[in-house]
């Protein structure tokens, strides 16, 4: 997920206010800031990397940008469904609240589970890769990237940002309008250059645009995740839910405005890197931005690496800044350790959480395959997405009396509830795996629920092991701050 810098500073630092005996969050979003906010998180790194891995599995270009547009019309319709569950329960929290409401606390923290440890540190490590990618490949025009370079630069960045957010969180949201402006104006010099290559070579690479369609149908679900990757972020509106003003009209007003918006672009986008660049030049490269760049731009093509290198930069900040957040609330709900609720003293972040995404972010290095990781992750979120989704249906049968300011036809979510369980089902035996391992993290959360959040007569032994390597840890977060010190000093 990618946010701008000054909604990001409106998320975090969101100032409260009184009502009676209660303090809530100030409503200061409106349908502007909302729609901003989507487009912020939508146009990521995604759009540059994801093409390659959708004409992988498509095999022509008109089947490519079909599942370009199909991915675009099941984000709308399931950015419809979190319509209603955003101001039926119009409270912050997004499929996390959603799932604890319609089912209960389990599901809910097996949400929290999979997104510390599959959905963030993968997201990470993806855009970690990408950077890197884009980085190295300049060096590399004729040949692949050397693996084990494109993996030590990715952590380096990561841990990089992870020290940043650290020291300073500051740091990071006041450089978020350049990383936002370097993202856009990459998506229009790739549309616009497009578009002049096409209308001066004519359309030739247009002609047979079905020829070489893929029909395995778990093939196409696997080049549907390639595709919905470049769509994430369509449902983080609702985790801002009361701080958006007059929430029942503005949501899906900013829905209806960002969708369809991203989605021409992103065809766009795609129309103009098949313009330049053969279906075999788009599964082949590792940068396709690069790629691009380097027969479309001419002498100037050194702009292309620079900018989608600074957008993945920028988009990476935000990110482990973000989910830093959600890991540092989930241990004060208690379904987390709770030393990663702990706050530094002195430079008021989250700094456990922020070591802890970054360990795992790091253990997401061990390929650097980033279509496998695509897979991996969004199969697990997509999966969470239609519980979230189905909650609209179990909600109608079970709570049919209340408040529905935004109510959508059952059609919806029941067509996106089909479409998800194919699209789930059907990879599993073009990508056994990655479902294997989501499947399995997944089921892991189970026993650690039951074990460490509903077992409240743990044994003295277990609590005192639990609290010594709580003291533990702290011990090393101040005994690292004491060397500093020191180093200071001298």
């Amino acid at each position: 997920m990618n946010t701008a810098a000054s909604e990001n500073a409106k998320i975090t630092d969101s100032t409260p206010e009184e009502t009676g005996d209660r303090v809530r969050l100030k409503k200061q979003l409106g349908l502007l800031e909302g729609v901003a906010i989507i487009l912020g998180i939508i146009f990521g790194s995604g759009i540059f990397i994801s093409p390659s891995g959708v004409m992988n599995e498509a095999g022509s270009v008109g089947l490519s940008l079909t599942m370009w547009i199909m991915c675009g019309m099941l984000s709308m319709i399931g950015a419809l469904c979190y319509a209603e569950l955003g101001t039926s329960i119009p409270r912050s929290g997004g499929d996390y609240t959603y799932l604890f409401e319609g089912y209960g606390p389990l599901p809910a923290f097996l949400y929290l589970w999979d997104a510390m440890l599959v959905f963030v540190p993968t997201t990470n490590a993806i855009m970690g890769l990408t950077f890197a990618n884009y980085v190295i490949k300049p060096f590399f025009p004729d040949c692949d990237n050397p693996d084990q370079a494109v993996r030590l630069l990715a952590a380096a960045v990561i841990c990089f940002i992870t020290f940043i957010n650290c020291w300073n969180v500051k740091a990071t949201t006041k450089v978020q309008n350049v990383f936002m402006f370097t993202k856009i104006s990459a998506l229009v010099l790739i549309i616009v250059c497009g578009g002049v290559f096409l209308y001066l070579n004519g359309f030739s690479k247009f002609m047979n645009p079905w020829q070489g369609s893929v029909t395995d149908p778990g093939r196409l679900a696997v080049s549907v995740y390639s595709g919905i990757y470049s769509y994430s972020g369509w449902n983080y509106l609702n985790f801002m839910t009361e701080e958006l003003r007059n929430p029942y009209v503005n949501l899906p007003r900013a829905i209806y405005i960002s969708m369809p918006l991203v989605t021409i672009i992103y065809v766009l986008a795609n129309v103009a890197y098949l313009a330049v660049l053969t279906p075999h030049d788009m599964v082949t490269t590792k940068a396709i931005a690069v790629t691009f760049g380097h027969l479309a731009m001419g002498s100037f093509e050194w702009i292309m690496p620079l900018m989608v290198a600074l957008s993945a930069f920028g988009g990476l900040c935000v990110h482990v800044m973000t989910s830093s957040r959600m890991c540092f609330v989930g241990a004060r709900y208690g379904h987390f350790p709770s030393f990663l609720s702990h706050i530094n003293v002195e430079r008021y972040t989250p700094t456990p959480s922020l070591v802890f995404l970054n360990i795992l972010s790091l253990l997401m290095l061990f390929t650097s395959d980033v279509d496998m990781l695509i897979t991996y992750s969004s199969i697990v979120e997509a999966f969470f997405t239609m519980l979230s989704v189905s909650s609209v249906l179990w909600s109608r049968w079970k709570r049919p009396n209340i408040n529905r300011p935004i109510k959508v036809s059952l059609w919806i979510p029941i067509t996106y509830v089909i479409v998800s369980l194919f699209l789930i089902v059907l990879p599993c035996y073009v990508r056994p795996f990655e479902v294997g391992m989501g499947v399995g993290i997944t089921l892991l959360g189970i026993p650690v629920y039951y074990l460490c959040v509903v077992w409240k007569t743990k044994p003295v032994w277990f609590q005192n092991t639990l609290k010594h390597v709580t003291f533990t840890i702290q011990k090393l977060f101040v005994s690292a701050k004491e060397e500093k010190e020191e180093d200071i000093w001298e």
